[in-house]
């Protein structure tokens, strides 16, 4: 059994479409492609010319997946792919980038839940336009790593350094640093942990950079350690393969201060009903890009 589905003259075959991918909500492969087939006008600016890592979870959340990053042979040829080079190595590869809805829609034909997007773009693929902090609790308690984002976000805000934040739609917040790709990915990540580690030592309480898990005694890691390449991170409305279906979602900074958030509040259920509501709050980040060197002369002033 199967369907097709024609997005902008291209048509997608979807295979066992009544197949549940996520069991308890009885949400089908089907009701993943709709998802995906909607929000494509809103993902695709935040992965278009990215390349992606795909999870896949072809007979459902309740089995084990496995990530992809390279195209297999069978990929239609109207599927868009950039050939990236795997350092460790030393040969190129192929990886999807994604810039049609068609392309999500075969993806998740093929159990794709979750899309993972580089921080860097092809045509400079050294230098990353995004800074990212990656915020996990310690425990079950979602409030430090509200706390984390929110001291983070005021930290940048004293040399007017733009950042955003989104759920990561499994434990944590993502709080990025739009950039204008003027530095690669070593210079990006030395400026990272310097932030990190001034953070940190105005709240050694609290926050830590220590990698060591055993040595962070309860503390939210401000992991700065994503900055580097071939990394990945969330994308942006990408679907967790988690109970319920949460979703990756973009926040503006007043809703981090809502003391009853947590990272897996948007999900396939309300997604759309928020969207109604309110705009993107991330449609215009590339508009925010800041250069390396300005960030790093703020940080020197906000050090004294």
């Amino acid at each position: 059994m199967s369907e097709v589905v024609k997005v902008n003259d291209i048509e997608v075959e979807i295979s066992h479409p009544d197949k549940l991918l996520f069991p308890e909500e009885e949400i089908s492969k089907k009701d993943v492609v709709d998802y995906y087939q909607k929000i494509g006008p809103t993902l695709l600016p935040h992965i278009h010319d990215r390349p992606i890592n795909l999870q896949r979870f072809p007979d459902g959340i309740d089995s084990q997946g496995f990530y992809q990053k390279e195209v297999p042979d069978y990929f239609p040829k109207w599927i868009d792919r950039s050939k990236v080079e795997v350092k460790k190595e030393g040969e190129d590869q192929y990886q999807v980038t994604c810039s049609k809805t068609a392309t999500l829609l075969y993806l998740a034909n093929l159990g794709c839940i979750t899309f993972h997007r580089w921080l860097s773009r092809t045509d400079k693929i050294d230098h990353p336009d995004l800074m990212i902090f990656d915020l996990d609790p310690p425990g079950n308690d979602f409030e430090p790593v509200r706390f984390a984002a929110l001291q983070l976000n005021e930290y940048l805000q004293q040399g007017n350094i733009r950042s955003f934040v989104m759920t990561t739609g499994s434990q944590g917040l993502h709080v990025l640093l739009p950039l204008d790709r003027s530095q690669p990915f070593d210079e990006v990540r030395e400026t990272a942990e310097a932030i990190a580690q001034n953070l940190a030592q105005q709240y050694p309480n609290q926050l830590t950079t220590e990698v060591r898990k055993e040595k962070r005694e309860g503390r939210i890691f401000l992991d700065y350690l994503r900055n580097a390449y071939a990394q990945t991170a969330v994308a942006p409305y990408s679907l967790r393969a988690l109970p319920a279906a949460p979703i990756a979602t973009p926040l503006d900074w007043d809703e981090v201060q809502d003391p009853d958030l947590h990272p897996q509040r948007y999900t396939l259920e309300n997604i759309f009903r928020r969207l109604g509501q309110k705009s993107d709050p991330w449609q215009n980040l590339q508009g925010h890009a800041q250069s390396l060197q300005t960030v790093r002369k703020i940080l020197k002033v906000i050090q004294g």
